[in-house]
C-alpha cells in the first residue's frame, strides 16, 4: 500500500517507521532539515528505536516538502500534526489537522485519512458532515516520547474510532508492524475513541498529581516519601508504577489534554477533572516556595528535559519553576546541553559544568540521570525518589 504520514514528530515518524517494514511510506513535513535527516536514515527526534530501525531495517521510507507529491497516490494519509491548546479559546488549535484534510480531499478521491493527532471530542464527526464523507476516522495514540517506536512495536491497545471496514484496516495496519501479536482491538464510534484519549491521559495526569501531592505532604512533615510511596504502590490495585514524584506533569500531551477535557465539561458537573489542572499548578507554587524560603540568590536548573529519553522541553514542569523563581528576584542559570545559545527563555546559559556548579546556590533537577552532580549532592534539590519516570 501506498501510505503518507502527515507530520514527523514522535507519533508520525514512529508510524512511518512501523508501516514502511510492509508498505510504500512516503513522510511529510514542512521543516526541510527533517525531511533531510529523514532520508539519509537518521532521526530527527531523540528515540533509540527509531533510530536503530532508520539505521539498520529494511524500510520503505521517503520524506518529502512537496504535498501533492505526498497525498496524490496515497491509499491511506495518517494525520500526526501538533494539536497546541490555545489558552484564549479554551480549544485545541486543529487548525494542522484541517489542512490535511482539506489538502488530501482536494488532491486525492479515495484515500483514507487517519486522525492520530490528538482532538476534541466531536471532531471527527464534523469533519465528516462539513467534507460530507465517510473517508475521515480517528486511532488515538498511546506513545511515550522517546518510546515512541517502541510502543509501536508493543502496543497496550489498538483503538480505532470507526466500526467500518475502513476501522478493520487501520486497525489491521497498526496490529501487522507490531512485534506484539496479541493485542487488544477495539473498534468505537468517533466520539468515544476521541474520549478514550483524553480520559486515558487525565487518569495519567491525575496519577502523576496524587503522588506529587503525597510527596508534598512528606517533604512539610518531614516523612520518608519513598518508604509511604512503596507501602502505598504494594497494593496490586494501585501498583508499583508511575508513582515517582516530579515538579510536575509536563510534556506535549498531559498539559493540554486535561485543559482540553476540561473544556469538554463545560456545563458538566465534576470535581476531578478540574482538580487535576488546579493540582499540577499547586505542585509547582510548592516547589517554588520551598526554594524561595532558602537564603540562595543563584539557582540553577541541571537539564531542562520533561523525562529521561526526550528532547523535548515543551511544557518542561521544571521551565515553569524556574521562570517563577526568577520571578520572585532569584537569579537563575541553567545547563543544557542540547542548547548552543548564550540565553534560553530569559535564562543564561551556562554549559561549562563545572562552572555552573560553582556559579549555584542550589541546583534544580527534576529527573537525576547520571552521576554528574554526586560531588555537589548538598546544592541538589530534587524529588526524584526512583532515578526513572
Amino acid at each position: 500500500m501506498n501510505i503518507t504520514i502527515a507530520g514527523t514528530g514522535y507519533v508520525g515518524l514512529s508510524n512511518a517507521v512501523l508501516f514502511a517494514q510492509n508498505h510504500r511510506v512516503l513522510a511529510l513535513d514542512v521543516v526541510p532539515e527533517k525531511v533531510a535527516l529523514i532520508n539519509q536514515k537518521r532521526s530527527p527526534i531523540a528515540d533509540k528505536e527509531i533510530e536503530t530501525y532508520l539505521a539498520t531495517k529494511k524500510l520503505d521510507l521517503r520524506a518529502t516538502t512537496d504535498v501533492a507529491e505526498a497525498y496524490q497516490d496515497a491509499d491511506l494519509v495518517f494525520v500526526c500534526t501538533p494539536t497546541n491548546y490555545d489558552v484564549a479559546t479554551h480549544h485545541f488549535d486543529t487548525s494542522s489537522v484541517e489542512k490535511v484534510i482539506n489538502d488530501v480531499l482536494q488532491l486525492n478521491t479515495k484515500a483514507t485519512i487517519v486522525i492520530k493527532s490528538t482532538i476534541p471530542i466531536g471532531f471527527t464527526k464534523s469533519m465528516r458532515l462539513k467534507h460530507d464523507t465517510d473517508r475521515i476516522v480517528f486511532s488515538p495514540e498511546f506513545l511515550r516520547e522517546g518510546k515512541a517506536l517502541y510502543d509501536n512495536l508493543h502496543p497496550s491497545r489498538i483503538i480505532v474510532g470507526d466500526k467500518s471496514s475502513r476501522g478493520e484496516q487501520v486497525a489491521l495496519l497498526l496490529k501487522e508492524g507490531a512485534l506484539e501479536k496479541d493485542v487488544a482491538v477495539l473498534l468505537t464510534d468517533f466520539d468515544e475513541a476521541e474520549a478514550v484519549k483524553l480520559f486515558a491521559n487525565n487518569y495519567l495526569a491525575l496519577r502523576v498529581a496524587y503522588f506529587n501531592e503525597l510527596d508534598s505532604y512528606c517533604v512539610d512533615q518531614n516523612l520518608n516519601a519513598k518508604e509511604i510511596i512503596q507501602g502505598v504502590s504494594l497494593d496490586p490495585r494501585i501498583g508499583d508504577y508511575y508513582n515517582n514524584p516530579s515538579f510536575g506533569y509536563g510534556g506535549y500531551c498531559l498539559p493540554k489534554d486535561t485543559k482540553q477535557l476540561v473544556a469538554n465539561f463545560e456545563g458538566i458537573p465534576q470535581n476531578i477533572i478540574s482538580a487535576i489542572v488546579e493540582a499540577n499548578d499547586t505542585r509547582k507554587t510548592f516547589i517554588v516556595d520551598r526554594i524561595a524560603s532558602k537564603p540562595i540568590k543563584v539557582v540553577g536548573g541541571y537539564r531542562l528535559i520533561m523525562k529521561l529519553g526526550s528532547d523535548n522541553f515543551r511544557d518542561a514542569a521544571i521551565v515553569d519553576v524556574l521562570e517563577r523563581l526568577k520571578a520572585k528576584g532569584l537569579e537563575v542559570v541553567i545547563y543544557e546541553p542540547q542548547i548552543k545559545e548564550e540565553q534560553y527563555s530569559g535564562f543564561k546559559v551556562v554549559n561549562d559544568l563545572s562552572a555552573f556548579k560553582e556559579q549555584c546556590d542550589t541546583i534544580l533537577v527534576n529527573r537525576l540521570e547520571n552521576d554528574e552532580l554526586n560531588d555537589i549532592l548538598d546544592k541538589v534539590f530534587t524529588r526524584d525518589l526512583y532515578h526513572r519516570d
